[in-house]
């Protein structure tokens, strides 16, 4: 049987003093499918509960209209502004360049200085605060596949801002005291050394962490990653850990009314794919075997692994909150790793 443990644990981030507690709550449903009021009781729920590290971003919430930028971060704010700053842990982000928004900052959202300047100074507003203790790239400024596109193509490449470039901005940032560290998300094994070895030769900020994609049913960043990131000490903060649901085996037999999938057709397509609904059922079987919700196993496993700083979870009920944060008194013990790793092999990330 899984053993159980009763208290939150904190680890470090990468090089940075931070020590951000192992779950993460993720936030980009607040301001779309959940209102102000119910923001504030997630995150008062995750405070007492231990978690001292929160997640947003500047494009959230998803699925972003024009007419919810920004909401997130001002739902946040609202709450943030009656907390014990020094006692939360904040991280946000910066968008990069995509045609998806043309009304974000004229469409020409690159990582150079007056993009970001611009974007620091407007989430600092929205948050009510005057520092963000991790500011994260949300998606490269150059091209990379992203969100389960097809593999690299060269011949998509654009125009970029050079890495040391977009290092300058940051540590112009971090001078003026706007924010404490730097951070990737959506990033390649090429990305991360380059961002690593030009702070080095040129003294600029470092990135302490990472975030991407890992899950039960995207092993990817063990293939690819984990072993850029354990030599450049950078932590994985993990997103999509329970595969934007589907993890918890709640659409095996259809799709939900109000759920993610059924409000937002079409952004789910990552998860659209060919044996996953095999390797789901067959995790969820392992899950009831020892007596698990399926939603605690998928993170348990998550948090096991060695390269993982906090696992971000995001929820819409305070009952799904609860099931997700209480993740963190389970231990997987071999026999349920191995159940998992057989699995694994029949049905090898079906949603990379």
């Amino acid at each position: 049987m899984p053993r159980l443990k009763k208290i939150m644990k904190y680890n470090k981030l990468g090089e940075s003093d931070l020590s951000v507690s192992e779950i993460c709550l993720g936030t980009m449903t607040f301001g779309q499918q959940n209102s102000v009021e119910d923001a504030k009781s997630q995150l008062d729920y995750a405070v007492s509960c231990g978690v001292n590290f929160f997640d947003t971003a500047e494009v959230y919430p998803v699925p972003l209209g024009k007419e919810t930028y920004g909401k997130t971060e001002e739902y946040i704010g609202h709450w943030l502004v009656k907390q014990q700053r020094d006692k939360i842990i904040l991280a946000t982000k910066v968008a990069g360049p995509t045609p998806r928004f043309p009304w974000l900052r004229g469409g020409k959202n690159k990582i150079d200085a007056s993009n970001v300047k611009e974007a620091i100074d407007n989430s600092l507003k929205r948050l009510q605060t005057d520092y963000i203790d991790l500011y994260q790239i949300h998606w490269p400024d150059r091209y990379v596949p992203l969100f389960g596109a097809p593999d690299y193509d060269p011949s998509q490449e654009r125009d970029t801002v050079p890495i040391a470039e977009q290092l300058e901005v940051f540590a112009d940032l971090i001078k003026a005291g706007k924010i404490r560290y730097l951070g990737l998300s959506n990033e390649t094994p090429w990305g991360v050394c380059e961002f690593s070895h030009a702070a080095k030769e040129l003294n600029l900020p470092k990135v302490v962490s990472i975030q991407n994609a890992f899950s039960l049913t995207n092993r990817i960043f063990h293939i690819n990653l984990a072993e850029t990131c354990h030599f450049h000490n950078v932590g994985l903060l993990v997103y999509s850990p329970l595969a934007f649901g589907f993890l918890t085996g709640k659409y095996l037999n259809g799709i939900p009314e109000n759920s993610r999938i059924a409000l937002f057709k079409g952004f789910g397509s990552r998860y659209e794919k060919t044996n996953l609904n095999n390797a789901i059922r067959a995790y969820v079987e392992i899950a009831h075997k020892y007596s698990l919700t399926p939603a605690q196993m998928a993170l348990a496993f998550v948090r096991s692994q060695w390269f993982v700083t906090s696992t971000i979870i995001g929820a819409t009920t305070i009952e799904q909150l609860k099931e997700n944060i209480d993740s963190v008194k389970v231990e997987l013990n071999d026999e349920i790793i191995a159940e998992i790793n057989e699995i694994h092999t029949q049905y090898p990330n079906p949603t990379p």
